[in-house]
């Protein structure tokens, strides 16, 4: 896919001159675009780097792509973007685009075949997954199959949605800016949907993932990893009060929702999938190689 450009390539910053007012300040890589030749335009006046670039706007037109730590297929996923979202990209070279997703602002590198035009979407997929059909009927050839969260753009043809990519059922979907209000029930429905490092998709999802993806369709933005989640995400439940159903439990790189008072529902690498157990047993676990096991109790209140 010709994403307009060129391999090697950084966006023009004219010529500008920055000044920082101080120190170079300590940042987080892992949501600023920042590497040892290269840094967002955006971080200009506040860290230094030898160049900045401002970033250019794409979708993904893939069904999904690994976000990597590396430009190299074979190094680790960091995250995950689904069709339709939105990538920034700071530096395209060897095939790769670097930069960060427009939804949580993660760094990381996406193969440029990936990406295409920015997408309007006027829909997502809410079902565990979509099929794309190649024409308005259910009987006629499966063209793709899209995970919970991917974004589309098309117009209705009776019970389906009519995209450059096929046909979708509407039964699949729900409108841009059609909100849920119980992650929980989200969570369920991806029941036994494989647990994937760096996954965020019904296809394959880690804890953070799952708690990220379930809390968007909810309407509530959340950070891509554990810890940042345990910092932005609701407020402490006191030690002398009863969990209920949609409480986020944090332990060491590890998150999930209470099902109810006392099962947790969480993707994990423990059963591979997501699953429901005892909240009991999954810190039963955890204490075997964590003096505090549990590290916070926390609740989004409406």
């Amino acid at each position: 896919m010709n994403i307009g450009v060129k391999s090697g390539s950084q966006a023009k910053a004219g010529r500008d001159r920055f000044t920082l007012t101080g120190r170079s300040i300590a940042l987080d890589r892992r949501v600023n675009a920042i590497r040892g030749d290269l840094a967002d335009l955006a971080l200009a006046g506040k860290y230094f780097a030898p160049h900045y670039s401002c970033p250019q706007t794409f979708s993904l037109v893939a069904t999904r792509a690994a976000m990597r730590s590396k430009p190299d297929h074979g190094s680790t996923a960091v995250s995950e973007l689904l069709q339709g979202e939105l990538f920034q990209a700071i530096d395209v070279a060897g095939g790769w685009a670097w930069g960060f997703s427009a939804h949580d602002h993660y760094v990381g590198y996406i193969p440029v075949a990936a990406l295409g035009k920015p997408l309007e979407p006027t829909h997502l997929v809410s079902a565990s997954a979509a099929l794309v059909f190649a024409e308005a009927n259910i009987k006629s050839p499966e063209v793709s199959l899209l995970p919970m969260g991917s974004l589309v753009a098309g117009a209705v043809e009776g019970a389906f949605l009519k995209t450059s990519g096929g046909f979708i059922h509407l039964r699949h979907l729900s409108s841009m800016g059609e909100i849920d209000n119980d992650p929980v029930m989200i969570a369920e429905t991806l029941t036994g949907s494989p647990y994937l490092w760096g996954g965020r998709s019904s296809f394959g999802l880690d804890c953070s993932g799952l708690v990220q993806l379930c809390l968007a369709r909810c309407g509530i933005a959340a950070p891509r990893d554990t810890d940042m989640q345990m910092a932005a995400l609701g407020e402490e439940i006191g030690s002398d009060d009863a969990l209920q159903r949609g409480d986020i439990i944090f332990f060491p790189g590890h998150v999930g929702f209470m099902a109810d008072g006392d099962n947790l529902i969480h993707a994990n690498a423990y059963w591979m999938q997501v699953t429901t157990e005892p909240l009991a047993d999954v810190v039963a676990r955890l204490a075997d190689g964590h003096a505090q096991p549990l590290l916070a109790r926390k609740r989004i209140k409406a």
